[in-house]
């Protein structure tokens, strides 16, 4: 049906070398691609986790912080791994390609590189393990255990702790960006805060909403300041928000900012620790529809 056949078939890139050509040309300008990743936090238990991998969710995370309601035990995270590896039909952790590995790039373009790899690497859903301020020994230890594909730190830890060597997975770095429970806005330093202190450490940035006096560590339900995304976005990073999201407003935060990935965790909760699975339903299929609709004429 193609005006152009033989175009059509060259932008399938059925030959490696033409995929990495257009991941190269793809590094620069401003992310436009729009929502591939959807992440539901906070699960501690397999039948959540099938829930929301049979709803569609790609990264299905898992909460090792004892001072969060929703902090799950060892025994807990392997018994999520192993509903989500059987769901995927596979059986054992997520590999990157080897391209992938840390090399002397730039910041941003290996992380623009590793986006479409990670969008790849989880067609089938994978887990991930969110920690904050914790040994990276411990964070080891957890990985290994539970089999975990990824993980996530979101405590004061630095960019730098987000190394696949540190952590012993590839890595989630959250960065928090500081908002106004009353007004919902970020700090006006915000979007050159997060550009200025990337690294080529973690294999992605999610970006999330840092309340002042909050020690739960995520799970806020207080709305990110989406704007601050569609900046960083607009500066070619493709980042993961979160904060405040829930089935009724996702897609207006998935049609409005067209974020590479969107999270969520209190607002598909029925109590903390247990999801409401008409809830994660919702979310899941309005995210999707939603970045249907928000990538036409793209």
């Amino acid at each position: 049906r193609a005006s152009d056949p033989a175009q059509a078939i060259a932008d399938l890139c059925l030959d490696p070398s033409d995929f990495e050509a257009q991941s190269r040309a793809g590094v620069g300008g401003a992310y436009t691609r729009g929502t591939k990743l959807v992440k539901v936090c906070g699960v501690t238990n397999a039948e959540d986790a099938l829930v929301a991998c049979r709803a569609g969710a790609n990264l299905i995370g898992v909460i090792f912080v004892p001072k969060s309601k929703r902090c799950a035990t060892t025994e807990q995270g392997k018994e999520v791994v192993e509903a989500v590896r059987a769901f995927g039909e596979r059986s054992k952790v997520m590999e990157l390609p080897t391209t992938m590995e840390k090399s002397e790039d730039e910041p941003l373009p290996r992380l623009v590189r590793l986006s479409r790899a990670l969008e790849e690497a989880t067609k089938r859903p994978v887990v991930v393990g969110v920690f904050q301020n914790q040994d990276p020994v411990f964070i080891q230890s957890v990985v290994k255990e539970c089999g975990l594909d990824m993980v996530q730190l979101h405590g004061k830890e630095g960019m730098e702790a987000a190394n696949i060597d540190s952590t012993g997975a590839p890595t989630i770095r959250v960065v928090d960006v500081e908002t106004d429970a009353e007004t919902g806005k970020a700090v006006s330093s915000a979007v050159e805060d997060v550009l200025n202190n990337l690294t080529t450490d973690p294999a992605a940035i999610l970006l999330d909403t840092s309340i002042k006096g909050n020690k739960d560590g995520g799970g806020t339900g207080v709305t990110f300041d989406w704007n601050i995304a569609q900046r960083i976005q607009d500066a070619g990073l493709p980042v993961i928000i979160a904060g405040g999201l829930n089935p009724d407003n996702v897609e207006d935060a998935v049609g409005s900012v067209r974020p590479w990935g969107i999270d969520v965790s209190s607002g598909v909760e029925a109590t903390p620790g247990k999801k409401d699975h008409q809830k994660v339903q919702d979310f899941v299929k309005n995210a999707r529809s939603a970045a249907v609709e928000a990538s036409k004429g793209f």
